[in-house]
């Protein structure tokens, strides 16, 4: 398995020593400033990427952030920074183009350790297709939930025309309400749908109670 490659966009030497220190599992890539990690990442795409918010010539982080998210879609972003407000620091974490993790410095060891490992674990393409999965999953509910209440209404379809196939005077819709443990309008409904198939004949129910537009005929 390769070695995954983290970006680190970090100026201050110091603190890229402690990276060096703290990451030293993963292939490491340092850049000063925002626009040498843009010029990088266009001919090599990393696994991960460290962000700082103040950098070399006078440039910020957060204002690279959207082209970096639009560079690097899939790529998760963690922003370690001690020059944020908390607003700022929540603006990040939010839309479409956000970073996944905000740390404040100094930051622990252990806490950058643990939050690079599940970045890099759950987060990027990882976290689309657990999302895919996700929405494929409720797709298929729905889907069965559709069948089962379909095949429900068939079956109480049924079993009202073989009742009213053997009664000899017209059933209370009422009391089939009760038999059946539905509405009224849901029994009426299941009448207009036999009518309408040809399985009962109108006269049987020549004064059915019409469904409202927008109910379910």
């Amino acid at each position: 398995m390769n070695t995954p490659t983290l970006l680190i966009i970090e100026d201050d030497d110091f603190q890229y020593e402690i990276y060096e220190d703290a990451l030293s599992r993963y292939e490491l890539i340092r850049v000063t400033n925002g626009t040498e990690a843009l010029n990088h990442i266009r001919n090599e795409l990393p696994d991960l990427v460290v962000l700082d918010h103040v950098l070399a010539n006078g440039e910020l982080g957060l204002d690279f952030l959207p082209t970096l998210k639009e560079l690097l879609p899939f790529v998760p972003v963690v922003i370690v920074s001690g020059a944020l407000e908390v607003h700022q620091q929540l603006q990040a974490l939010q839309g479409p183009r956000r970073a996944h993790y905000v740390l404040t410095k100094p930051v622990s060891i252990n806490a950058l350790r643990q939050t690079v490992s599940t970045a890099l674990k759950e987060c990027g393409e990882k976290e689309l297709v657990r999302q895919l999965e996700s929405l494929e999953r409720s797709h298929r509910t729905d889907a069965l939930d559709l069948f089962s209440r379909s095949t429900d209404r068939l079956g109480r379809q049924n079993a009202i025309l073989d009742q009213l196939k053997k009664a000899t005077h017209k059933p209370n819709i009422s009391g089939l309400a009760r038999e059946y443990k539905v509405s009224r309008r849901t029994i009426i409904r299941d009448l207009h749908e036999l009518i309408r198939r040809g399985q009962l004949s109108l006269h049987v129910y020549p004064d059915l109670e019409p469904l409202d537009e927008g109910g379910f005929g």
